[in-house]
């Protein structure tokens, strides 16, 4: 005979433990510097980020698979790139030149400044180190930014896994006029966070793709490499 007496509820809902592109409420568990390889010299800045509780039911990754007393994420996870292309010392097609580290300083301190942060990176840091290395290293070592929430605009990029499932390499639009990718839960104006549209934020795989997007995303459509 089938109970129905005691029916367990528990364990997984079914949500998606991976953050997927859009307009997400998220905050940031770690950060990371990751070499691009097809410029020496080259930074991906990687957001590891965890979207809100999801409640009892839902089991999330292990925060560690190597140790699991620290139990389970409580929500979605995600590696996030700060931005589309990777930070490079170069020269627009249009022959500005841009700079990794001034690239790098003037995301961090729009990030802090959403965060309510900024006093960290611009008073604290002033003077304290002598490459971008080491205040990105202090900035996941301190974590200033620990269990603050703010409002994400999240592109993406699809790409095919070796078992044919389509996944997402994240990414932060950039700032477009009037708007902003990322935004205070609390904003001091109207707020101004970037409205997620497929057609603007996702790049879709083509059927004819075979190359795999992820930390090998090319700068080559915005600089002279």
């Amino acid at each position: 005979m089938i109970s129905t007496s005691d029916i367990k509820t528990g364990g997984s809902t079914g949500l998606p433990k991976t953050l997927e592109p859009g307009n997400q409420q998220c905050k940031i568990n770690g950060v990371a510097l990751e070499e691009f390889k097809l410029k020496a010299g080259g930074y991906n800045l990687i957001l590891h980020m965890e979207g809100p509780d999801l409640g009892a039911e839902f089991e999330g990754f292990w925060i560690n698979k190597d140790n699991e007393s620290l139990g389970r994420h409580k929500g979605a996870v995600g590696k996030v790139r700060a931005s589309e292309w990777a930070f490079v010392d170069g020269t627009t097609k249009g022959g500005v030149a841009v700079s990794r580290d001034s690239d790098i300083l003037k995301f961090l301190k729009g990030l802090c400044t959403e965060l309510g942060i900024v006093k960290w990176l611009t008073v604290d840091q002033d003077g304290k180190h002598p490459t971008i290395e080491s205040l990105i290293n202090a900035f996941n070592t301190e974590q200033p930014f620990k269990d603050k929430y703010i409002n994400y605009c999240l592109g993406a990029r699809e790409w095919k896994d070796k078992n044919g499932y389509i996944r997402y390499d994240l990414y932060i639009p950039k700032f477009v006029k009037n708007s902003v990718p990322f935004e205070s839960l609390t904003p001091v104006k109207s707020s101004r966070l970037l409205k997620y549209n497929e057609s603007d934020h996702l790049k879709k795989l083509k059927v004819t793709d075979v190359q795999q997007f992820g930390e090998e995303a090319s700068s080559s459509s915005d600089f002279t490499l």
